[in-house]
């Protein structure tokens, strides 16, 4: 049996007895998650994922743990600007909050299988046609600068965004949660609860998530075993880091930026192998290590700055 034959057993098992546990597959649905467990939960898959990566730098060797590394962490911040296009979803259509566990658990199963269909299909795409590789690099430059130039706001109103109205057209819906049901029976006819439409509009938001994160893992690795686990990893924390952040938007502001930069050096970093100029793997982890954790701290000082002045207006008044 082989060094990665082993890895990917391991992360197997580890993954499905940490599902058992945390993503509550065997306990009520409804589960409430408060913000100390939320942390605990968080902390949880971190350390886990963190790990992997101790684990596969005995076993795999120093440059597949660096990848390994490097790709979590990029695909765990770009989770995090994810988990704020989730908040607006539940904020939208009033997700109750005994329901909202139970439909990020089925939202993030969504996501995974959505990453592994998504990341098999790269590969394969890869391995035949190297020149995607640019391709993607082009995209995520393209993504990075628009999303840095981007405001705050934009986007934020989820009754034009454009899956909702396709579900609109498209099917009979009603504007309740129907007790908690995803599709409920009316004077004989079928009715497709807000339920249903929010699980619809988080896999699809992971979707086009995806179609950013899943290039930006391909630039810094191609192994598969590094691209499927990290991804994995940064999916299944999805769920903690919503609870943990749900109440906490306002200081991460100028996390897009952040994300943003990585995303223009990603881009960069694969355009620059036409001159067959090869940026190491460290320095990757250097910038992406860099650009998330001074936006973090940039944007929790600035909020602290902003309520600070507002309790001396306070105070004042």
């Amino acid at each position: 049996m082989t060094p990665e034959q082993i890895s990917y057993i391991v992360f197997g098992v580890v993954v499905l007895i940490a599902l058992v546990f945390d993503l509550g597959l065997m306990s009520k649905s409804t589960t409430e998650i408060t913000m100390k467990k939320a942390l605990y939960q968080t902390i949880f898959w971190v350390s886990l994922a963190l790990g992997f990566f101790v684990f596969l730098w005995f076993e795999d060797g120093k440059t597949i743990a660096l990848e390994y590394v490097s790709a979590y962490l990029m695909e765990w911040s770009l989770s995090i600007d994810n988990i704020f296009v989730f908040i607006l979803i539940f904020g939208f259509f009033g997700v109750k909050q005994q329901y909202v566990p139970r439909v990020l658990l089925i939202g993030i199963i969504l996501a995974i299988v959505f990453r592994i269909i998504f990341i098999s299909v790269g590969i394969v795409l890869i391995e035949r046609f190297h020149w995607l590789l640019y391709v993607f690099g082009a995209l995520l430059l393209y993504t990075g600068i628009k999303m840095f130039t981007a405001k705050q706001d934009e986007d934020s109103d989820m009754s034009d965004n454009t899956v909702y109205k396709f579900l609109q057209r498209v099917l009979p819906l009603v504007a309740h949660d129907g007790g908690g049901k995803y599709s409920i029976v009316q004077d004989g006819k079928r009715y497709y609860t807000s339920m249903f439409v929010v699980v619809i509009m988080l896999a699809t938001t992971d979707i086009i998530f995806a179609l950013d994160s899943i290039p930006a893992v391909f630039a810094i690795s191609q192994n598969r075993l590094v691209v499927y686990t990290s991804n994995i990893f940064a999916v299944l924390g999805l769920r903690s880091l919503f609870f943990l952040l749900k109440g906490a938007v306002n200081k991460f502001a100028y996390l897009q930026q952040g994300i943003a930069v990585v995303l223009v050096f990603i881009g960069l970093k694969m355009l620059a192998e036409i001159f067959h100029i090869k940026v190491p793997v460290y320095i990757s982890l250097l910038v992406i290590v860099l650009c998330i954790g001074t936006s973090i701290v940039y944007s929790m000082s600035v909020a602290n700055k902003a309520l600070e002045n507002e309790l001396a207006d306070n105070k004042k008044e």
